[in-house]
């Protein structure tokens, strides 16, 4: 009896190291800042890895990194809903860390920017899901409104409301309010 051809084909590993490979930073990044939490985020982004090889074929145009932060933000969810612990999660602060001013003159000044950092990142941290996400997608990764409108599937105005209120409680967050402020201008 002869073998059939499996119905569908193998994904193509060449096409996925073209379109996910380079967007790996972008989407831990995204995963890190929507868990909290780095092996969280690890998991997040080898289930959306998973999930772009196995649908490949439903990415349509040319925004590589718009698709795949989209499965990557879909993945977060769905992890969210089996795995979120009730009890708030330890924040290692590695990313923060990471982006300290290695050319301070000073010991004093370079702990000064890691705690300002460090508290930036707690109050980020600490504002509600929906407005985190499109603060992170859009100041650190520098997407348009129109990407994150895509990617969170909302309207642009919602993305740009939602933006403007997470400003604002980062504005009028206790923990920025403590270092005079200074740290909420340069997220703007």
């Amino acid at each position: 009896m002869p073998r059939e051809a499996p119905e569908s084909p193998l994904p193509d590993p060449k096409r996925f190291d073209a379109l996910v490979l380079p967007h790996l930073d972008a989407a831990y990044n995204l995963a890190r800042w929507l868990t909290r939490d780095a092996y969280d985020a690890e998991d997040v982004v080898q289930d959306a890895c998973v999930r772009a090889l196995k649908y490949m074929d439903s990415m349509e145009g040319g925004d590589a990194r718009g698709w795949f932060l989209k499965i990557v933000r879909n993945a977060f969810y769905d992890w969210l809903g089996r795995n979120r612990p009730a009890e708030i999660l330890h924040d290692e602060n590695e990313t923060v860390d990471a982006a300290v001013d290695l050319a301070a003159v000073t010991p004093e000044q370079a702990a000064m920017r890691k705690a300002e950092l460090r508290t930036l990142a707690d109050a980020v941290a600490a504002l509600p899901l929906q407005y985190r996400e499109v603060l992170i997608l859009r100041e650190l990764e520098e997407l348009s409104y129109k990407e994150i409108a895509r990617i969170a599937n909302v309207p642009i105005g919602t993305v740009m409301s939602r933006l403007a209120r997470a400003r604002d409680l980062l504005q009028r967050s206790p923990l920025l309010y403590a270092i005079g402020g200074q740290v909420t201008r340069s997220i703007r």
